[in-house]
């Protein structure tokens, strides 16, 4: 169980920004030429006090630690000790490019609380195939999907906002040669999909699911909702599940089956209501969680009891071999 108790034991208290996440003081940043103005301007819009932690711990299942949020540099160990105090046991490092895969593959086998997925994102893949590099980078991250603690490829995809018609042939090439990873290793899929909904699903659809597909940060509507359910596509929901302007993501919500729904923060993105436009982590998920249980009508604890067996499903134990 966690509680705020637990929290208080870590030294962190309920209401406030956890130690390792705050702003340098204007002091000490005052030595770097830094206007004073600035470093006030930065740290109130900085990361959110810690909430109230959930009695009844959940999995926060894509996230980036080594994207650094300006002069904060959190150590893995003491983010995901404010990620354990809120409720959050325990997280899946998601790479996005060679760089980034290689960390995760590193860092996952240094902290037992982390799983990890590796993948070229859609918005890079085209860059890479126009360099003629594709094919090399492909095949590094199926040999560091490989390992034991990898659990996903992803994220991948299709991106059609940052991503003109002339990058596509790249996108999706590079999405399907994902989808082949996982089915030959048996890994879960991880899905970057942004105003490209109809033609993720039939890229599925024509090259064939692997057996766990995850569509991360779940941006569609009731309708797409319908289609997960048919298949049994995981539907993982993020802090933009609380913005007032996402009806369409809770209707969805109403929509999906319980059964696969899942919760994640995106960090240091996407950070939920009321902080929105903070930078966000993975203690703060549980705005976002008990969202989520106002909107399904469902206790927080039986959400979470539920989103937590559905993590596993997906991605398995997170004990360590």
């Amino acid at each position: 169980m966690c509680d705020s108790a637990n929290a208080a034991g870590r030294g962190l208290t309920v209401g406030e920004t956890p130690p390792a996440y705050r702003e340098p003081e204007e002091a000490d940043a005052s030595g770097s030429g830094e206007p004073a103005g600035e470093v006030r301007r930065r740290r109130k819009g900085g990361f959110p006090p810690l909430p109230e932690p959930l009695a009844v711990p959940v999995i926060d299942n894509h996230t980036h630690f080594d994207v650094r949020d300006g002069a904060v540099t959190v150590p893995i160990g003491e983010a995901l000790d404010a990620a354990e105090a809120a409720g959050v046991r325990g997280a899946v490092q998601v790479g996005t490019d060679l760089e980034s895969s290689r960390f995760t593959a590193a860092v996952v086998e240094q902290d037992p609380r982390l799983l990890g997925a590796v993948a070229l994102h859609p918005n890079d893949a085209p860059l890479l195939a126009e360099g003629g590099t594709l094919d090399d980078a492909l095949s590094e991250i199926e040999h560091l999907a490989a390992g034991d603690r990898i659990r996903a490829l992803g994220e991948t995809g299709l991106d059609y906002f940052r991503t003109g018609e002339e990058g596509r042939g790249g996108q999706l090439r590079s999405f399907r040669a994902h989808i082949d990873i996982a089915k030959r290793l048996d890994k879960a899929l991880q899905i970057h999909d942004r105003e490209a909904h109809d033609d993720v699903v039939a890229t599925l659809l024509s090259d064939g699911a692997p057996d766990r597909v995850v569509l991360h940060c779940f941006s569609g509507d009731a309708d797409l909702a319908r289609v997960c359910n048919e298949q049994g596509w995981f539907m993982s929901f993020a802090g933009t599940v609380t913005f007032r302007n996402a009806a369409n993501l809770r209707e969805a919500l109403l929509v999906a089956d319980p059964g696969l729904v899942l919760v994640e923060t995106d960090a240091p993105f996407l950070t939920p209501h009321p902080h929105r436009g903070r930078p966000n982590a993975s203690y703060v998920m549980p705005n976002t969680v008990r969202a989520m249980a106002e909107v399904v009508g469902s206790g927080v604890d039986a959400l979470c009891s539920r989103l937590t067996a559905n993590t596993e499903a997906v991605y398995g134990s997170w004990d360590a071999p």
